[in-house]
């Protein structure tokens, strides 16, 4: 039987605030071989958090009342309450993907399939119990540098018995991206059999006889949110399993367009020109 493919997200920018949970107990996070790395952060970001307003403002991204706001999170991180993961994030994709309209079997699948990226926690499941915080992958946060970098090779090595011999869509940004390295040298050995990415492009008018298209950037997040709907409900597991993907804004899968480079095979999802 055909292992189940794997989807990468990142977490939303915006979360949802308090929860009913009790505070975050380490031990039960998933990839717990993550958790040195994970309380190395927690102290670099306390101790960050306790600095002055324009380092803590360039470090988070926000200032005035989010900045405080995301300081307290950031603060009492091991004390606040939690909430799924799945539903701490917010945001266009997760709207998107609409985890509470989910059939039972995609919820599980969900829960099993998905893993999230995060700045300060590494890579977290849906169902993991985790409190407000507030800390970007693209983050350069003392002593350990930019925290793409830092997280590369535990991240790479935690999912490694993961991801090995799995087809894995990877809908990550950039710089979520760059904190992962299945096909360096030293993990070839427990590589995904295949890595998917998809890019959404809006047809233009042709250019000298030539297709011509826009890379699309506004309704990026909600276009990836609905197809990883697709995936739980289908299983798809190859590009042509998305020539079925009919999006409501008219994206569908281009053949033609796929694109092979050393990180994995590209997919376009295409509006035609209006």
């Amino acid at each position: 039987m055909a292992t189940a493919p794997v989807i990468l997200l990142p977490p939303s920018e915006g979360k949802a605030d308090g929860g009913t949970g009790k505070a975050l107990r380490i031990a039960n996070l998933s990839f717990p071989e993550l958790e040195e790395h994970r309380a190395t952060l927690r102290a670099a970001l306390g101790a960050a958090m306790k600095g002055k307003e324009p380092g803590r403002a360039k470090l988070l991204g926000v200032k005035d009342k989010a900045l405080a706001a995301a300081t307290s999170a950031n603060l009492y991180v091991l004390t606040s309450p939690t909430m799924l993961a799945i539903e701490r994030y917010t945001g266009v994709l997760y709207d998107a993907l609409d985890v509470a309209s989910l059939s039972v079997r995609d919820r599980k699948r969900l829960n099993k399939q998905v893993l999230i990226f995060s700045g300060l926690w590494g890579v977290v499941r849906p169902d993991d119990m985790i409190p407000d915080y507030k800390l970007k992958m693209g983050a350069t946060l003392a002593p350990v540098g930019k925290l793409s970098t830092w997280w590369r090779e535990p991240v790479t090595t935690a999912l490694a018995s993961t991801v090995s011999g799995t087809v894995v869509w990877n809908l990550l940004p950039k710089e979520h991206d760059n904190a992962w390295a299945p096909f360096s040298p030293v993990h070839m050995s427990t590589k995904p059999s295949a890595v998917f990415s998809v890019k959404f492009l809006d047809e233009d008018k042709p250019i000298k006889g030539e297709r011509a298209f826009t890379t699309v950037n506004h309704w990026n997040k909600l276009l990836k949110g609905a197809l990883v709907r697709f995936i739980l409900e289908t299983g798809a597991d190859d590009p042509n399993a998305l020539a079925k993907f009919r999006h409501p804004e008219g994206y569908r899968y281009d053949r033609t367009l796929t694109e092979i480079s050393p990180s994995g095979t590209i997919v376009s999802m295409v509006r035609p020109a209006r």
